[in-house]
């Protein structure tokens, strides 16, 4: 298969959802290929691109309540990360670096993508995000950080219980009670579509890059990236509270950096309250562009 090459129809099973199937109808699904295998990428709707990097054991499912409505005005990238969903880890497992290099490359082998890139990063994606635009300088125009880590700040450990050795009927129960420990506040958001996503995405994950963005290679990142930073934060983010002091830290670096706070969400905000979430990335993306920061050297992420 041809790099940028359509492939399949692109079905994931495991959330047996009208909302998941209806989005899978309308994908654009492409592979590029790497040293070790294959990146997929999905794109919706039209308009500046945007590519939404999702969170640790997720993949394209992350932005299931968000993709229509940024897509009625954004032309949306949406890969799945190496190592986790539907795409292929680099040999180094452990890297951050190498994990963003096979992204930038896929991404610039990509057709039909014009003008700058805006990235939003949820989680793990933030730091993927930033070195990405390392490596890309001319092409991004704005990073939006989403709940991330790695920014220095205070953090707390969610409560989590071991799926291992379950059994099928414990295991929604596990995934349950690991949701509201970590990635939802209310008890009530977590539905049945939620703790699908989370099962079919746990399994797949074939990397340890998520074990290597605290407590500070976030902000080690952000000293390698020119394009301008912004924030969304979930008001009750549980592992990396206090959406100012995380704001606060980039700041450091991007002095205009805007923070945006999703009322009542935790660590997964666009899913728990997409409306507020949509309503404030989409306030931010419609903003013009920022003068790219002077380049601030290097860092330990070693993104080369």
């Amino acid at each position: 298969m041809k790099d940028g090459e359509q492939s399949g129809d692109g079905m994931i099973q495991g959330g047996a959802s009208a909302l998941v199937d209806n989005l899978v109808a309308r994908q654009e699904r492409r592979e590029t290929s790497h040293p070790d295998g294959r990146l997929t990428w999905r794109f919706w709707g039209k308009g500046p691109p945007t590519l939404l990097l999702h969170g640790s054991h997720g993949g394209w499912m992350h932005w299931v309540r968000n993709i229509d409505a940024l897509a009625a005005e954004r032309r949306l990238i949406i890969p799945d990360i190496p190592g986790f969903g539907d795409s292929d880890p680099p040999a180094d497992t452990e890297s951050p670096s190498a994990h963003a290099a096979l992204m930038a490359d896929g991404l610039s082998r990509l057709e039909g993508i014009d003008g700058p890139i805006d990235i939003v990063g949820f989680s793990l994606g933030a730091l993927i995000g930033c070195l990405v635009a390392h490596r890309l300088p001319e092409r991004i125009r704005r990073l939006v950080l989403v709940d991330a880590g790695g920014l220095g700040t205070p953090m707390r450990f969610a409560d989590f219980r071991p799926i291992r050795g379950t059994s099928p009927e414990q295991r929604r129960d596990v995934n349950r009670h690991n949701l509201a420990a970590m990635m939802i506040r209310d008890p009530a958001r977590i539905d049945d579509l939620a703790i699908d996503i989370s099962m079919h995405y746990g399994p797949l994950a074939q990397t340890r890059v998520q074990y290597h963005v605290i407590p500070d290679k976030l902000l080690d990142a952000i000293r390698l990236t020119r394009a301008p930073i912004d924030l969304i934060w979930g008001e009750h983010d549980y592992p990396h509270p206090d959406p100012r002091a995380n704001a606060d830290a980039v700041r450091q670096f991007d002095p205009d950096a805007q923070l945006r706070v999703v009322p009542g969400a935790g660590h997964w905000s666009m899913y728990e309250r997409p409306e507020a979430f949509n309503a404030a990335l989409l306030d931010l993306l419609r903003q013009p562009g920022r003068k790219h920061r002077e380049y601030t050297g290097e860092s330990r992420c070693h993104a080369g």
